[in-house]
């Protein structure tokens, strides 16, 4: 059996004092004196000269600590299963803290974090974050893995050159230069300087997009956690069509008014059906053109260069027995192999400092002087494999119907056809 989730209860305290700031997750939630303890035990660590980072509990769950600016201490309480990979569920719920972090510094600013002069003011200020926090604990939207994986989700449309120069153009006109065009929740386009954004912050705004009103415009202040975490910006973001909104970071000019009425017109009126054909695309993220072999099940392309990643699961009409996972197991399998490659053998260097790489491979790996370029794990729902080359990874999840000594020609092709077409 692959890995299993279970629940994850979050808890935020003030590092100093362990004054329990907020708690979500888990519908059922730990006594208070659990949580002073799971604090206590951190406190103790570091008074003697330790960090304590995570520890494994008798029923096979995981909790993981991470101090922040020496201000905030958050906790995160995996429920797990005997099954599940230590190391698997320790990288998940340390990108969860970091993520959360930066959710926190998006909406309050850094500067409200650190220097904490009233507790209970800062109490209610967080629960502006907590739609933000909550969409990353329970992953409402299938197929969006940019928190795990730091790269931008994004949608190949039909028509890109049209779609990049009306956001170029909206973007001037709203005298910025960071602009993007969200399809479903993905990019399908996005200013030069949109992409030089800390691949974070990138995954960061398009969730934050999607918990906002889903009336037509907003005006939001953010923080960038990396770029900007004490200076804030104006997020403009307008709906377009249901399913597409189109946003700009901006200073205090032009006003919400004059954008809605003026450059959103100007600009997106005459790309009505390049935005609806853009919308027909859907999850499978990649353009009609794209062909895919009809036994690849799910599909995740991250190309490391520019950070962005396009994932999509097929439903296979009229397999044979055994069935095939359902499309949410699939996008949940598709994770947990993306974890299990990653902590094991395609080093990914956002996630895993050199120490942490070194913690979290396999012993025999440890004794190659090289990367490794193919993996693969048969399981008792389906076949994964994985392909890295210099510029991109590739995980793939097949039938158990497909023979194993023909996943590396698969994944190949299917690598080959993708690039052929869209370049990305």
């Amino acid at each position: 059996m692959m890995l299993q989730d279970g629940p994850v209860q979050l808890l935020c305290l003030t590092a100093n004092s362990g004054v329990p700031l907020f708690t979500r997750g888990s519908s059922k939630q730990l006594p208070f004196s659990v949580i002073g303890s799971l604090n206590g035990v951190h406190m103790f660590g570091g008074g003697q000269g330790a960090t304590l980072c995570s520890c494994d509990s008798a029923g096979g769950g995981k909790v993981v600590w991470r101090v922040f600016k020496d201000s905030v201490i958050l906790i995160a309480v995996g429920v797990g299963h005997q099954t599940q990979s230590s190391r698997t569920e320790e990288l998940s719920l340390q990108r969860l803290l970091e993520n959360v972090w930066g959710c926190m510094v998006l909406v309050l600013g850094q500067d409200e974090l650190v220097s904490v002069r009233n507790v209970e003011r800062l109490k209610r200020d967080l629960r502006s974050c907590f739609s933000l926090i909550d969409l990353l604990l329970e992953e409402r939207q299938e197929g969006i893995l940019g928190t795990l994986t730091h790269c931008a989700d994004s949608l190949l449309p039909p028509n890109p050159a049209l779609l990049q120069e009306a956001v170029d153009g909206f973007a001037r006109g709203a005298d910025s230069e960071f602009g993007c065009l969200l399809i479903h929740g993905r990019i399908a386009a996005a200013t030069e300087k949109w992409w030089r954004l800390a691949p974070q912050e990138v995954v960061l705004l398009t969730a934050l997009i999607q918990t906002l009103s889903k009336s037509t415009s907003c005006d939001y202040p953010v923080f960038l956690p990396q770029g900007s975490p004490t200076v804030a910006h104006r997020l403009l973001r307008f709906q377009l069509l249901p399913g597409a909104d189109v946003c700009v970071l901006c200073g205090p000019t032009p006003s919400l008014h004059r954008a809605e009425t003026g450059l959103v017109p100007q600009f997106w009126s005459p790309l009505v059906d390049s935005l609806r054909d853009c919308l027909s695309v859907g999850e499978r993220c990649l353009p009609p053109s794209v062909s895919l072999r009809p036994d690849v099940l799910s599909l995740l392309l991250i190309n490391k260069e520019t950070r962005r990643s396009v994932s999509c699961v097929r439903t296979l009409p009229n397999h044979p027995e055994p069935s095939p996972p359902s499309r949410a197991r699939c996008w949940e399998l598709l994770k947990l192999f993306f974890i299990f490659s990653t902590t094991r053998y395609f080093h990914q260097e956002d996630i895993l400092t050199e120490e942490k790489a070194q913690s979290c491979s396999e012993d025999f790996v440890l004794g190659f002087s090289h990367q490794p370029q193919q993996c693969y794990l048969v399981t008792e729902e389906c076949k994964c494999y994985g392909l890295q080359t210099t510029q991109h990874q590739l995980f793939l999840l097949f039938p158990l119907s497909v023979p194993t000594f023909a996943l590396h020609s698969v994944a190949k092709q299917t690598l080959t056809n993708i690039l052929m077409d869209t370049g990305i």
